[in-house]
């Protein structure tokens, strides 16, 4: 049996528990893995609280989390690329949670992890991380561009602001004062967040990356020149009413991998800033469920 927390039905933090359920047995192109740590995103609570059910449907009870790290305990029918032992990464198989102590990923969205990078932050790449990452492919903006992100100071925007960073874009990042420190120890230009934003932008930017939708959305819309160089995770069926589109994730080994070799190389900083034990996963939501985690939260194993 596997120990496991999650949720017996939707609603909030009141039903989120700890229950027993079958250790899962890998199928075809499956890893079971011994979790070693996972990552914790505001994803989650959305999950259990049900407005995320026609993209995400769960057999209650369901477990939480979508991100793990930790070591190939069992492999499934023509499995090639792994072995058991392996250390690695990746998202969890559509049904399956993070917040457990053994799990299945698919061998496509699994990637082995560097030795130089810990577990804790290994588990917190396939989900903010990957989606700043795909983004940035989606833009494909050329060296000296201007990037306005929106929601700068979250997790995915952090992400992007240190992979734009990387492609030498130049970022503006929008965020509260409280996030101001952050969004300027990045190397992004810091835009206060709230009415008037698109009167605080200096001249025109070249693309939109949306964290946050609603109003910010709209008024970010009006610097940029091209609506198709839009993209919202915040609202994406704003952004496509904009001229522009949501994100299309690759959830792929290739894109983890790349990742993972981007934190190996010092050129990304996951900033994990709060560790919790198992034993305290409710703990570790409710912080990110709070909206002042100021970094990735992780649930960490053993």
């Amino acid at each position: 049996m596997s120990v496991a927390y999650g949720f017996s039905e939707y609603g909030g933090p009141e039903t989120q528990q700890f229950f027993d359920c079958p250790a899962p047995a890998p199928g075809p192109g499956q890893l079971l893995v011994a979790v070693r740590a996972a990552g914790v995103n505001p994803a989650d609570w959305k999950v259990r609280e049900g407005t995320r059910r026609d993209t995400v449907p769960v057999i209650l009870p369901a477990v939480l989390g979508r991100e793990v790290a930790g070591v190939v305990a069992e492999v499934g029918l023509r499995v090639t690329k792994f072995a058991v032992g392996d250390p690695v990464f990746g998202a969890t198989a559509s049904g399956y949670g993070g917040y457990t102590d053994h799990t299945l990923v698919n061998t496509a969205s699994a990637a082995r992890k560097p030795p130089t990078v810990s577990f804790a932050d290994a588990a917190t790449l396939p989900v903010a991380a990957g989606t700043a990452y795909d983004a940035m492919n989606m833009l494909g903006l050329a060296p000296g561009a201007r990037l306005l992100v929106v929601g700068a100071g979250g997790g995915v925007g952090v992400a992007a602001l240190q992979l734009a960073a990387a492609r030498e874009i130049t970022v503006l990042g929008v965020a509260s004062a409280s996030k101001r420190e952050v969004v300027e120890s990045l190397g992004a230009t810091w835009v206060a967040s709230g009415i008037g934003l698109a009167d605080r932008v200096s001249g025109q930017v070249d693309a939109v990356f949306d964290l946050v939708g609603g109003d910010a959305l709209t008024e970010a819309a009006q610097t940029v020149a091209n609506p198709a160089a839009i993209i919202s995770i915040g609202d994406p069926l704003a952004a496509r009413d904009l001229g522009g589109s949501g994100v299309e994730r690759k959830r792929t080994s290739a894109v983890f991998a790349e990742l993972a070799e981007l934190v190996a190389a010092g050129t990304l900083d996951p900033r994990v800033a709060h560790r919790f034990s198992f034993e305290r996963a409710g703990d570790a939501l409710a912080v990110v469920e709070s909206g002042h985690a100021g970094g990735k939260v992780v649930i960490e194993f053993g």
